[in-house]
């Protein structure tokens, strides 16, 4: 698998990966052409430095997992930048074969580039599986996350 930047093109195979489970299916919208406010939003992203959609692609160049990586800069913690991972898939016929672990190193290691301190995430409650995979890669469930829907 080779590691990259998201371009326009993925937006598709992105879109389709965030909602094959049973709470992206509820919260995402598959449809062709792909809804522009995905394209919006993907516009955005690439419009804002140490924000980033890393893609693994195959050798097909099939899309085969994504993350979101968005390096934050912060006064908390003598200054220190601090690099966020969200909405992280991958497809079907790859969990189990390392994938998801490589994804991981590949955004901790830019992190790395960028100066970050420290690397945190999110997790729905429900997802007992990511959770493990987490931890093995060394997460831990520090703090409690809270969300408000506005």
């Amino acid at each position: 698998m080779q590691f990259r930047n998201a371009v326009k093109a993925d937006l598709p195979a992105i879109v389709r990966l965030l909602a094959d489970d049973e709470l992206g299916a509820t919260r995402e919208v598959v449809a062709d052409p792909v809804p522009s406010r995905y394209v919006e939003a993907f516009e955005e992203v690439e419009g804002q430095t140490g924000n980033h959609i890393i893609v693994a692609v195959d050798r097909r160049n099939t899309v085969k997992g994504c993350l979101q990586l968005v390096v934050t800069p912060g006064l908390a913690r003598f200054g220190m930048k601090r690099a966020t991972i969200e909405g992280v898939r991958v497809s079907r016929d790859q969990r189990g074969s390392g994938l998801g672990t490589d994804l991981f190193l590949h955004a901790i290691g830019l992190a790395k580039e960028y100066g970050c301190g420290l690397v945190q995430l999110t997790t729905d409650n429900d997802r007992r599986d990511a959770h493990r995979f987490y931890e093995r890669l060394g997460f831990e469930a520090s703090h409690i996350g809270m969300k408000l829907r506005i």
